[in-house]
């Protein structure tokens, strides 16, 4: 791939996948580029793009759009991005940036080191979301001041970078420059285990408790159990491929856990409180 300078205000830019993330994008790129591009498999998705303005082009058929692009988003959930990974040679002839938004990066990265040597790949995840994960619920703020991790390849080139940094500029994010498997460890306990703790809590108290007790569910429960309505076919492959950090985040916590639990069945009240006062300073701590 050529070493040139990389204009974003005078490419077009291909976005896969026009869901909350990919919607987003879409509108936070809008004015920053010379087109957007969309493909998705819906086509009332693909409808709601066109009529809304979110994309200047539509398809279902990436093969229809993608030879155009000068950069390709893979907007997908990460099963998808790995299965078009492989697709890509065949999808785009052309040399091009290859950019993804996936939640997991190490085998997306392993996947991008296999492609042709005219595509120019390098990772990404935007810090950011909401439950509600289709078009209709994207918005062009999404990623105002959010981390925006990049996961650059040993083959990656200053152009993809420059890229990269133009895209994250333009919509307000923040660069957060790491590798792929401290970014997959980090995230098993930032992001995947919430999830988990979310979805056990939820699960836990309809499956225990009568439906009155559920009507007194206050906010504290809300809250702690928001994680649980994101829909279960983005989270099954974000699980699975970081399965080794997720079962470790899983020990760390059940490890606090079985501390508190002794405590309580010990009636150690110093005990207790030394928990709940470590807790409480370990949260101050990232709250800030």
């Amino acid at each position: 791939m050529s070493e040139d300078g990389f204009a974003l205000k005078d490419s077009i830019v291909a976005i896969i996948g026009l869901g909350l993330m990919g919607g987003s994008l879409a509108l936070a790129l809008k004015k920053h580029c010379r087109a957007i591009y969309g493909v998705d498999s819906n086509q009332a998705t693909l409808d709601l793009a066109l009529s809304q303005n979110i994309v200047d082009r539509a398809a279902s058929d990436p093969a229809n759009l993608l030879p155009q692009a000068d950069i390709i988003i893979l907007a997908t959930p990460v099963p998808t991005i790995l299965a078009l990974l492989q697709r890509l040679p065949d999808l785009m002839p052309n040399p091009c940036i290859v950019f993804d938004l996936g939640s997991t990066k190490s085998l997306i990265v392993e996947a991008m080191s296999y492609l042709p040597a005219r595509f120019d790949p390098i990772g990404g995840h935007p810090i950011c979301g909401k439950e509600k994960l289709s078009l209709e619920n994207a918005e062009g703020t999404l990623f105002r001041s959010a981390p925006f991790v990049l996961t650059a390849l040993q083959r990656t080139t200053v152009r993809a970078q420059q890229a990269a940094d133009q895209i994250i500029h333009a919509i307000g994010a923040q660069a957060v420059r790491m590798d792929a498997s401290e970014h997959d460890r980090v995230l098993a306990f930032t992001s995947h285990l919430p999830f988990l703790v979310s979805s056990s809590l939820a699960s836990a108290l309809t499956t225990t408790a009568a439906k009155e007790t559920v009507k007194l569910a206050g906010p504290g429960f809300r809250s702690t159990s928001r994680l649980a309505g994101t829909p279960s076919s983005m989270m099954l492959g974000v699980l699975e491929t970081n399965r080794e950090n997720v079962l470790a985040a899983i020990d760390s916590l059940q490890n606090e856990l079985t501390a508190f639990e002794s405590a309580l069945r010990s009636r150690n009240s110093k005990e207790l409180l030394f928990l709940l006062d470590k807790s409480r300073a370990s949260y101050q701590m990232f709250s800030q």
